[in-house]
């Protein structure tokens, strides 16, 4: 059975662990711009891999199937990834920090 906690030791891991949005936006904005941001990055790969493959689709050359298929297993991908909030403790250090 774990010990308990003083409201000390429970405020130190509070101030770990707790994060806040320090990104400048409102902290509610998250649920539409997360969801935003990953689908216009898939869009953007899949309008990129449609566009090197619409140049195979027409022709009957096999060779030019073939670079098709190398250029979009070849591309460099886009990416988004979310940052991380940063903890409470660190946000109300800079607080103090600035007055």
């Amino acid at each position: 059975m774990p010990r308990r906690r003083t409201p000390q030791e429970k405020k130190q891991l509070s101030l770990l662990n707790d994060r806040r949005n320090n990104y400048g936006e409102n902290s509610k904005a998250s649920r539409k711009n997360i969801p935003r941001n990953k689908a216009f990055v898939n869009r953007a790969n899949r309008h990129a891999d449609r566009q090197a493959l619409v140049i195979a689709l027409g022709s009957h050359d096999a060779e030019q199937g073939e670079r098709a298929d190398l250029t979009v297993r070849g591309r460099r991908r886009r990416v988004w990834r979310k940052w991380p909030d940063i903890s409470l403790g660190q946000v109300l250090a800079g607080r103090s920090e600035h007055e």
